[in-house]
């Protein structure tokens, strides 16, 4: 039971999470029949997965070394040796009636994950701070339940996948970090090719268990958690519910009951599943058909070599190797493929281009892709071509409004820019002389405009600046324009 001052200001939340993730395998945990998703019901089944009399199991090294490159990345520590547990419950979309587990020797203890909170107004990048970790274990997912108007039918395909679940300790104070737990660990997962971590597949999964207390106590309030939380959203959304519920009832002279909920992302409301006055009773044992595994320095120092630079690390390099504002390296560095497609292109163009290299990836580059619904693997517009479009813009040759045209043209054809700009004619001007004499056609045309630039108004010589545009049909070079006008009008 819980019981809290009246005030709800004197309360705080306390959440921790448990994350399942199905690993990236190409088989299953314990046999070789394949993992996959959207295929016709029970196609990806064998004896072993269906628990069949006689069937043994067989471990999947793909899979440790997979959890094995989790618990490294995350500062983990890495058990030298865990074993197998069977946790024994009863339901339908478990064909053995347990499943196989760690118990008390899981392969991964402690280590943390880097979240960034909500910036603000002021401060657009937000506070990081690291979520510690209690475990990370290695388990086998479950099938799955349909349920119909009449029945339920089980699929099987599902179960077997090599599942990871990661458990936090109980110190997420808020909905926020519990949204940006999981979008940071997704983005870690998701580089290092430990998962796709695709939600609506069921890919990534995640219960919440959140209890209130007086601001400043020590002791943990009655835990409740909530179960199906399909969407990184509604975890915030459910755990922001939750906290609002118990305070209501703590408020209105209630206590909170230790129980399981369900939350409906659509319409924002929980309901009651089950009581768990007391932990479940799962019976573990050690599972008699699986040895222990032992993991050596070798084992670990093999998989290190493989291991990719994490999210907030390569973010903090961007900024430092590349000066890039923290608007473009927070589109980047999400997505592997992207920031991995700007380094080369930097890489190409020159560091002194990397600003500009970055805003025509972050901008048109992905408003292209998303336009015609296209991955970066599948872009026309690769590394060599972005690096050539700079080059031009930077070395005067073209004008940003042209580099624009020259872009989409790209997008479409997958030529290189040089040769639309020849075949289009949108090469500027250079030409000093002809600049001159329609800088000096403008000034003659508009004494007006002349009168008030040197009166002090600055602004007054943009007006001088469309007539040489437009007399040189947009082909004059805007740079020298305005070195050209700024000279003869100090010449008087």
């Amino acid at each position: 039971m819980t019981s809290l001052p009246s005030s709800s200001s004197a309360y705080e939340a306390v959440i921790g999470l448990e994350v399942h993730v199905q690993l990236k395998t190409r088989s299953k945990m314990f046999t070789r029949v394949a993992t996959g998703f959207g295929e016709p019901p029970n196609t990806l089944t064998d004896p072993v997965v269906l628990a069949l009399p006689g069937t043994l199991p067989v471990l999947n090294k793909e899979a440790l070394d997979k959890i094995i490159k989790v618990g490294l990345l995350l500062g983990c520590e890495i058990a030298p040796v865990c074993k197998w547990d069977r946790k024994n419950y009863f339901y339908p979309d478990s064909p053995k009636n347990y499943q196989i587990s760690q118990y008390d020797q899981p392969i991964c203890l402690r280590g943390g994950v880097e979240i960034e909170l909500p910036g603000s107004a002021r401060n657009i990048m937000g506070e990081h701070k690291t979520i510690p970790l209690t475990r990370i274990h290695l388990e086998e997912d479950v099938g799955k339940l349909n349920h119909g108007a009449a029945e339920s039918l089980i699929d099987y395909n599902r179960a077997g996948t090599p599942l990871m679940e990661l458990v936090t300790d109980p110190a997420l104070k808020s909905p926020d970090e519990a949204f940006a737990f999981l979008t940071a660990l997704r983005m870690i997962l998701v580089a290092a090719g430990i998962s796709d971590c695709d939600m609506e597949k069921g890919q990534m999964r995640c219960d919440a268990n959140i209890s209130i207390r007086p601001v400043g106590a020590e002791k943990l309030g009655t835990k409740v958690e909530l179960k199906n939380l399909n969407s990184i959203s509604f975890v915030r959304d459910g755990i922001a519910h939750e906290i609002q519920r118990q305070t209501a009832v703590v408020l209105g002279g209630g206590t909170i009951r230790q129980e399981t909920r369900d939350y409906d992302g659509q319409t924002g409301t929980s309901q009651s599943l089950r009581s768990k006055e007391m932990a479940h009773d799962y019976r573990y044992f050690p599972d008699p058909d699986l040895m222990p595994v032992k993991v050596d320095e070798a084992w670990k120092t093999a998989l290190r070599v493989g291991l990719p630079e994490l999210p907030f690390e390569k973010q903090r390099r961007f900024f430092a190797e590349y000066q890039l504002p923290y608007t473009i390296t927070s589109v980047l560095v999400p997505d592997r493929a992207l920031s991995d497609y700007f380094e080369e292109t930097a890489k190409l163009a020159g560091a002194a281009k990397a600003q500009a290299v970055g805003n025509w990836i972050a901008n048109d580059l992905l408003r292209e892709l998303g336009a015609a619904g296209l991955a970066i693997a599948e872009s026309k517009i690769r590394p060599a071509h972005i690096a050539a479009l700079v080059a031009l813009v930077e070395g005067g040759a073209i004008s940003s409004s042209s580099a624009k045209e020259v872009f989409v043209e790209m997008a479409q054809s997958g030529e290189l820019p040089e040769p639309i700009v020849d075949r289009r004619g949108l090469r500027q001007s250079n030409d000093t002389g002809e600049l001159e004499k329609w800088c000096q056609e403008a000034i003659a045309a508009n004494p007006k405009a002349v009168a008030e630039h040197k009166a002090g108004n600055e602004k007054a010589i943009n007006s001088l600046k469309g007539p040489v545009m437009k007399a040189g049909k947009g082909k004059a070079n805007p740079k020298l324009v305005d070195e050209v006008l700024r000279k003869l009008l100090a010449a008087g």
